[in-house]
């Protein structure tokens, strides 16, 4: 076998993948043709009856299977089948991915065929097959694992990347979580005021005004210790992130609040003090299943009386959050190593044992929707702003899947976001 296969790049032509950067899209996994053969076939089918289109290099073309009709279907473009199924057979959805990453398919509509997927995964095999599921999935690896060491291992490959990175595709408030838009759909030029807005309402469900002591549990650049300075709060934010803490840090002094904002390297695990209000935003999706009951056991303990914890939180329904704790995705592979999204009962469940009772729980996963399109499209219309800073183009395309991945579940409401907050049992109010 080849030691690297050849990723093609409608902008740039065959590109030939980095075995030593990403070794298992640069070459092919092995599986059984039986394996394989299972594959093409559940896939094939499902494709059939789905609202896709199907290309193939050999001229095929299927329509959509629904009456949505070919016309306005998404397209799924095969250029390399034979690699697509097989890396399928091998590795079920991380090997769908890692044949996205690899050029072996495309879409004319990536978060409409993405968003087709997770609207019917429960379908995509027959009734009688789907017991074999197990046999495509991936036990998560040990040592993704959030422990104290693990933690800043995992934190440090996301959002240590590049602060140049994020700032090309994030608006000018460097806010990484979603938006609050006055109205849907949204525009570019709208989201620095809608995130500002989803912070304010942050700070208002935590009651923060002027004199408020207030710890902020995953800083990002610092967006939010700004607005609860500007209000007259004390704040000590935490991150495990060093290329975050300096960019926030200058912020901070460029903003004239040094004397109110203390931005710490810290683990929330190694964090004392009382505080009026707690808050954190997005943070809690790494944290990892298995160190909940410390997180939460972590924000009681920090409450001052009569204080109050508010949490931005992605969520996934209980049952599809219990499958998924169980299994390594592409994502936690790729993207956000260690983590899980939690339900809604999780979150409560958690609270309730740590002595916190949920007192405010909203969503609003359109606008997330909305927040990852603007992001998604930025961040393309900066590609090659992107390859100067030195990520070549099977990143750039990860980095397009997981945007548009994440979209899809928002847009299919396998996912939503909420706002949440939390007050020490028999203080609620």
């Amino acid at each position: 076998m080849s030691p690297s296969v050849s990723a093609r790049d409608t902008d740039n032509g065959p590109l030939s993948v980095c075995a030593e950067r990403w070794p298992d899209v640069a070459r092919l996994p092995r599986a059984s043709a039986l394996r394989t053969t299972v594959a093409r076939t559940l896939v094939e089918r499902a494709l059939t009856r789905l609202p896709l289109r199907t290309v193939t290099p050999e001229g095929g073309r299927s329509a959509a299977g629904t009456a949505d009709g070919p016309s306005t279907a998404p397209t799924l473009t095969l250029h390399d089948p034979r690699a697509f199924y097989r890396r399928i057979g091998a590795d079920g959805l991380i090997g769908f991915g890692e044949s996205y990453m690899a050029g072996e398919w495309d879409s004319d509509d990536l978060v409409g065929l993405l968003t087709v997927l997770a609207r019917h995964v429960d379908d995509l095999a027959p009734a009688p097959l789907r017991r074999l599921r197990g046999a495509w999935t991936r036990h998560r690896p040990r040592n993704d694992r959030n422990s104290l060491d693990g933690a800043r291992r995992n934190i440090h490959r996301h959002y240590d990347l590049s602060n140049e990175l994020f700032a090309l595709f994030l608006d000018p408030s460097l806010t990484y979580s979603s938006a609050v838009f006055d109205s849907l759909p949204a525009r570019g030029a709208d989201l620095t005021a809608a995130q500002h807005r989803k912070i304010d309402r942050l700070l208002d469900l935590a009651r923060v005004g002027p004199g408020t002591r207030l710890l902020e549990i995953g800083t990002g650049w610092g967006e939010l210790a700004l607005r609860a300075a500007a209000r007259g709060a004390h704040v000590r934010t935490i991150t495990l992130s060093a290329e975050q803490r300096s960019l926030a840090t200058e912020r901070v002094r460029a903003a004239g609040f040094s004397d109110r904002v203390d931005v710490e390297l810290r683990d929330y695990r190694r964090t004392g003090g009382r505080y009026d209000a707690v808050v954190s935003v997005e943070m809690i999706e790494a944290v990892g299943p298995e160190y909940w009951p410390d997180y939460f056991a972590t924000l009681r303990g920090l409450l001052a009386p009569g204080g109050r914890a508010v949490l931005q939180a992605i969520t996934m329904p209980h049952d599809r959050m219990r499958v998924t704790a169980r299994t390594h995705t592409w994502i936690s592979k790729y993207v956000f190593p260690g983590g899980l999204i939690p339900s809604r009962e999780a979150i409560a469940r958690h609270g309730s044992a740590a002595g916190l009772a949920v007192v405010h729980d909203a969503g609003y996963g359109e606008h997330y929707a909305e927040t990852l399109r603007l992001w998604r499209e930025t961040f393309l219309d900066n590609g090659e702003a992107v390859a100067e800073l030195g990520f070549d183009r099977v990143f750039r395309r990860m980095w397009e899947l997981y945007l548009a991945y994440s979209e899809a579940g928002f847009r299919a409401h396998y996912l939503d976001v909420r706002q949440i907050a939390l007050t020490a049992t028999g203080q609620e109010g």
